[in-house]
């Protein structure tokens, strides 16, 4: 599996993060999380393959996420109903993702993603 880089183009975070790909040389496969949103199926595989809580994937300072009171929809609404609401509209979704074959990093944190390469974290595997 390739590495897959899920970024909004226009989000400064994103570009920081695709240049450190790049300035490692880190191949990925790029997508444009506004035009090619993850499904639903997409998203439950990483919460289950990844054991990662569905909030998490979250863009909880976005504005779409404050207009919509979702700090506070989110409590009422099953795991299914999230992951639609997610699949809905890319602006939802924390970004930039990146989906290796054994982990998923949410959001660009440069020294967790130093972490994660350093210990031997790889870019591809079939």
């Amino acid at each position: 599996m390739k590495t897959e880089f899920i970024e909004y183009v226009a989000c400064s975070t994103c570009k920081r993060a695709k240049k450190y790909l790049e300035d490692k040389k880190i191949e990925f496969i790029d997508r444009d999380i506004k035009n090619n949103t993850p499904t639903y199926e997409e998203l439950e595989s990483y919460v289950v393959k990844f054991e990662i809580p569905i909030k998490k994937l979250f863009n909880t300072s976005g504005l779409k996420y404050k207009s919509l009171n979702l700090k506070e929809k989110l409590l009422d609404m099953s795991d299914n109903e999230k992951l639609k609401l997610l699949a809905s509209d890319g602006m939802l979704i924390k970004r930039p993702l990146l989906i290796t074959h054994d982990n998923i990093l949410i959001g660009f944190k440069e020294k967790e993603w130093n972490n994660y390469f350093a210990c031997g974290g790889t870019n591809d595997r079939d």
